[in-house]
């Protein structure tokens, strides 16, 4: 047994190294080639005893990063042109089409009618003032004791319907839809006024009727100065006036009966 040991431990065992091998190749200057490309697959591939896995080998490029935070790479989206921050986002308010300082403007153009109308501005289909003044107008007419939210939601879908088939009939460029409701909603603020007032005392009568027909005619005013604005027609204002003067009259009469 000990001689199979023996012979096992001398089998193995040479005093061959690598540094013979440089010598070899440095003694034969014939075969430079060889030795070079020996070298050269020493450097690329490890030792057996010292076995690295591929995908653990290190770079050309170090990692500096820190823990659970990852190099800064050329590719990363700070780089891109995208920002991820709550800071580079528009207000939601924006993003919801409410824009508080052209409501203001348009409140103040209807209050106004010899204000000069800015079209820009009035085409917008702006639709958070109208809904408001819409339900203060059902809300004032509760107040005297008139349930008529039903109406005039339905008056309004009718009369914005009507007022954008005639626009587009009498306009060369045309309007759409929410244009006319924006327009037709905003200059519906007098008759909240009007409904106010006959919630405190009774509007039928002559004052009531002339008080009426004022706040009839400023409605009419507003939203055809604010229409041939926005579409240019000029001379044709008092054209547009008679129809809105004919649905905010319904509106009057639901307010005063």
């Amino acid at each position: 047994m000990s001689n199979f040991e023996q012979f096992q431990f001398d089998f193995y065992q040479s005093n061959y190294t690598i540094e013979d091998q440089e010598e070899g190749c440095n003694s034969y200057g014939s075969d430079k080639n060889l030795c070079e490309s020996r070298k050269s697959q020493r450097e690329k591939h490890p030792a057996a005893g010292s076995f690295v896995p591929s995908d653990m080998l290190l770079s050309s490029q170090s990692y500096t990063g820190q823990i659970l935070q990852p190099a800064h790479s050329p590719s990363t989206p700070s780089q891109l042109g995208y920002v991820d921050g709550f800071d580079e986002e528009p207000p939601l308010l924006e993003e919801l089409g409410i824009n508080f300082e052209h409501i203001w403007q348009k409140t103040l153009t209807v209050l106004n009618p010899m204000k000069p109308a800015d079209g820009s501005i009035m085409n917008e289909t702006d639709l958070t003032g109208p809904m408001v003044f819409c339900l203060a107008l059902g809300a004032t007419l509760l107040m005297a004791g008139k349930v008529h939210f039903g109406y005039v939601y339905g008056m309004s879908a009718m009369g914005c319907l009507a007022m954008h088939a005639l626009l587009n009939l009498m306009s060369a460029s045309g309007v759409s839809h929410g244009c006319v409701a924006s327009v037709l909603g905003y200059c519906l603020l007098p008759m909240v006024i009007l409904s106010s007032a006959a919630a405190l005392f009774s509007l039928q009568g002559i004052p009531g009727t002339v008080f009426a027909l004022l706040i009839i005619g400023w409605c009419s005013l507003s939203a055809s100065k604010i229409f041939t604005s926005a579409l240019a027609m000029e001379g044709q204002q008092l054209l547009i006036a008679y129809p809105c003067a004919l649905l905010y009259g319904l509106f009057a009469l639901l307010t005063i009966f």
